[in-house]
Parts: C-alpha cells; structure tokens; sequence
C-alpha cells in the first residue's frame, strides 16, 4: 500500500486567468467554456476547495488539498488567510495578455508569497492559455526569465486541451518535502466539508 502525504496548495492570480480552469482539468479532467460559479468561493471566504491525489511512485502518493482563491480585486485581502500556512502555491497569468496585465500582478503575487508566506514554499509561476498561443502577447522566455531569477518553477499549459496541466502538478509534487510540517486549516473551512466542490454556470468565458 503506497504512503499518502497530504499538502495545502493555494492558487492565485487574476480574475479570468484560468486559475479554476486548471484546476478543473487537473482534478476532474474537465474544461467548460463558461465561468465557475464562485458562490462556492464567496461562501467560503474567496476560495473553492478540492482534492485531488497523484501517485509519485508505487510507493508515494501526494494528496493536494487545493484551495482555489477567488481573482476578483475585492477577494484580495483574504488570500494571505491560505497562503501562509500553504505547501505550494501556483501562480497563474494569462499568455495572451500584455505583460503588464495578468503577468505584472503574478510577480505581485510572487512578492507577497515571498514576504508572508512559508520560507520553504514551492511556488509553480504558470502562463496559462498555450492553445491560444497564435495571440501571445507574453514570451515564454520573460516568464522562465523571471522564474529563474526567483527560484521559482515554471511551466506553460492549457486548460482548455490540457497539455502541460498534470505535469506542473506532478513536478510540484516531486518538490515537496517527504515530511512536511503540520499544516492549520484556515477558518473558513473549519467544520465544513466542500471536498471536490465547483459549480459551473453559463456566464462569461474564463478558459
């Protein structure tokens, strides 16, 4: 029987990047055209939560406990609540954006991990949106660029087709600790199971 070690994981970045996509795709393997309802997300104080486990090995399986945070600007100041006790965290921009949209505000993000977060958090920095690579406003080379400046992994991928989605969180989970420390479970959730929880609604497009 192979040893599971759970690990808290939070995303972050804009509204419309495609945070809930990726996690969609990654989870349950599904995409959807229109926008996650975040009732889920509002009701539990601006982030959705899901599980999802992935086998390293015959032996080791990791379990990610997602916590999805909402993008809009007026979720903002509750992200620290999940962000400082996390394991990893991915930070996610939109490739088709200039880079000082969705880009810009992911290096915000990589400072505040950086000044409040955890010292030995693993941050995946993702340029989402590949399929839409023939409208790329943002190189690959200025986000691996930055990555390689703050020792930070990166990847590009789809949440629309999938590509690259499995292997972000695969490599993430090659890079946590075997051990990690305790984690605290953020008010929020306390007492309340929303395991797997999202709900899609037609609205506008967030792929």
């Amino acid at each position: 029987m192979s040893r599971t070690t759970s690990f808290k994981l939070v995303l972050l970045g804009e509204s419309a990047v495609g945070k809930s996509s990726l996690v969609l795709r990654f989870v349950r393997n599904e995409f959807s055209d229109f926008r996650i309802n975040h009732r889920v997300s509002i009701g539990f104080a601006g982030a959705a939560f899901l599980t999802q486990t992935v086998n390293l090995d015959d032996n080791t399986a990791v379990k990610f406990e997602i916590w999805d945070t909402a993008g809009q600007e007026r979720y903002k100041s509750l992200a620290p609540i999940y962000f400082r006790n996390s394991n990893a965290a991915v930070i996610v921009y939109d490739i088709t954006q200039p880079p000082e949209t969705s880009f810009e505000k992911a290096k915000t993000w990589v400072r505040e991990l950086q000044r409040q977060a955890d010292p030995g958090i693993v941050i995946m920095l993702v340029g989402n949106k590949l399929d839409l690579s023939a409208s790329r406003k943002t190189s690959t080379e200025l986000g691996k660029q930055f990555a390689d400046e703050e020792g930070l992994l990166f990847a590009e991928a789809s949440a629309k087709s999938g590509e690259g989605v499995e292997g972000l969180f695969m490599e993430i989970a090659r890079k946590l600790p075997a051990n990690p420390p305790p984690t605290r479970t953020p008010a929020s959730r306390q007492g309340v199971r929303v395991e797997g929880q999202a709900e899609e609604t037609p609205s506008a497009c967030n792929c």
